[in-house]
């Protein structure tokens, strides 16, 4: 591989400055008026893997575009498939940017901009790997087909339909994916697990207008104190949900998985100061790690009714409704659940309301077995570019595309993340480490290699 790294080592600069390039293009894919950026970054990434030699190919979509290119095949060698994203969030609230966010800006080894971490640097990654090789060696050792996407900040729906409709030409063994983050600084990661999600709005209708609370209050069901009264309903005090049956499908932990990740330097008290909190909360009998990646929740993500502006008004609101959403864990089902849902909230819910439950949406939880020879690859790989062997980490959020990969193509795949828990994901001021961009398309290109050890 030695020469390998002198191209990469050589090329550093070009790379931050292409990097820089593909950051400077406000693609947020949320906002109508950001259309044509998002084509134009769609148009840069289409471009730039066919002037490295792929077969590529831009392709429309009801919504916006997504770019498939692939290598030549590789007798004997296992085929890759390369996911990632070029849209963004939307860079709001602006004035807490200490540098615009579509004008990358380097502060102290970081590079600051909306799409640093998330995904545009950890996707570019792969692309500057694949040139080193096709640069150095003129081929790949194993085919790599790349599939980018557009939407994926607004739900995915295009690639949903793509997938379905071209799953053979989209074969692969392994698929590879850079969107996550490594355990801590200087502690790389594979994420092999991932929680599913079934997120709900329930509303509540209560007399047809509003009333005055002192006129009508004893004598009318309030929604918003009904409303309470259901949530509260939802999870007890030892944070165990109770919706009937909501436990059964739950895949309890394996006692040397508790133990790989009870090994692992997480500092409570850090933890604490970080999130800005006085104590930590969640099911009890379970460690903070063990509850954030493998343990079914409960939470309300936003709550409405009554009167919200200044000073008092004594109303008796009409309506009142809540969001809220279940974190899931194998092999829980969210339609299952939003089943079991409906009939506890029949129960919970007082006469006097009328109640409607939206089922927003759902993704599967998802784990991936780490006896894999794919995994073993990576390990080596990663442990190349970052000088230590990664730990095996699972993944509190839910990333609905990698359980679309394997219902689609029937193939897991290698979350490596290259950024950091701190990088502002979605957040002001988002950034992504130059060093750890560097150890990235360094790690990458060691895949290539270790992958192709595997049989196909």
């Amino acid at each position: 591989m030695q020469d390998i790294v002198a191209y990469l080592e050589q090329n550093r600069g070009r790379f931050e400055q292409e990097l820089f390039e593909l950051l400077a293009i406000s693609s947020v894919s949320a906002d109508p008026s950001h259309a044509s950026d998002v084509q134009r970054a769609a148009q840069w990434v289409a471009s730039h893997l066919k002037a490295l030699g792929f077969n590529t190919q831009l392709i429309p979509t009801e919504g916006h575009p997504l770019v498939y290119a692939e290598s030549e095949p590789v007798p004997g060698a296992p085929t890759v498939l390369v996911y990632g994203h070029y849209d963004v969030q939307p860079p709001d609230p602006l004035d807490e940017w200490v540098t615009p966010p579509f004008e990358p800006a380097v502060r102290d080894g970081y590079v600051y901009a909306r799409g640093a971490t998330d995904d545009k640097g950890q996707m570019f990654t792969h692309f500057k790997s694949a040139e080193a090789w096709l640069r150095v060696r003129s081929g790949l050792p194993v085919q790599l087909k790349f599939l980018i996407e557009g939407e994926e900040e607004v739900g995915s729906t295009s690639i949903e339909k793509y997938l379905k409709e071209h799953a053979r030409s989209l074969a692969c063994d392994v698929i590879v994916i850079s969107d996550s983050s490594q355990f801590a600084p200087g502690l790389p990661a594979i994420t092999y697990g991932l929680r599913g999600i079934a997120y709900f709005e329930l509303r509540l209708q209560g007399p047809k207008r509003d009333l005055h609370s002192g006129t009508f209050g004893g004598a009318v069901m309030n929604p918003l104190n009904a409303l309470t009264r259901i949530l509260n309903g939802l999870i007890d005090s030892k944070g165990r949900i109770q919706i009937p049956g909501f436990y059964d499908d739950v895949v309890p932990l394996a006692a040397d998985e508790r133990a790989m990740w009870a090994s692992l330097p997480f500092d409570e008290e850090a933890y604490k100061r970080e999130l800005g909190v006085t104590a930590l909360a969640g099911e009890e009998g379970y460690s903070t790690l063990e509850r954030s990646w493998a343990r079914p929740t409960f939470d309300i993500n936003g709550i409405w009714g009554g009167y919200q502006g200044k000073g008092s008004k004594t109303v008796l609101p009409a309506r009142a409704g809540a969001k809220f959403s279940f974190r899931l864990v194998p092999n829980q089902d969210p339609k299952k659940i939003a089943q079991q849902l409906r009939r506890y909230i029949a129960e919970l819910c007082p006469e006097g309301v009328r109640w409607e439950l939206i089922e927003m949406h759902g993704g599967y939880p998802y784990v991936a077995p780490l006896q894999s020879p794919y995994f073993k690859a990576a390990s080596r790989a990663i442990e190349a570019g970052f000088g230590r062997q990664p730990v095996m980490i699972r993944e509190g959020g839910s990333i609905p595309i990698v359980t679309l990969f394997r219902q689609q193509l029937g193939v897991d795949s290698l979350l490596l993340g290259w950024g950091q828990h701190d990088d502002n994901t979605h957040s002001p001021n988002e950034r992504f480490s130059l060093e750890d961009f560097h150890r990235g398309i360094l790690s990458s290109a060691h895949l290539w290699l270790e992958l192709s050890r595997c049989s196909s």
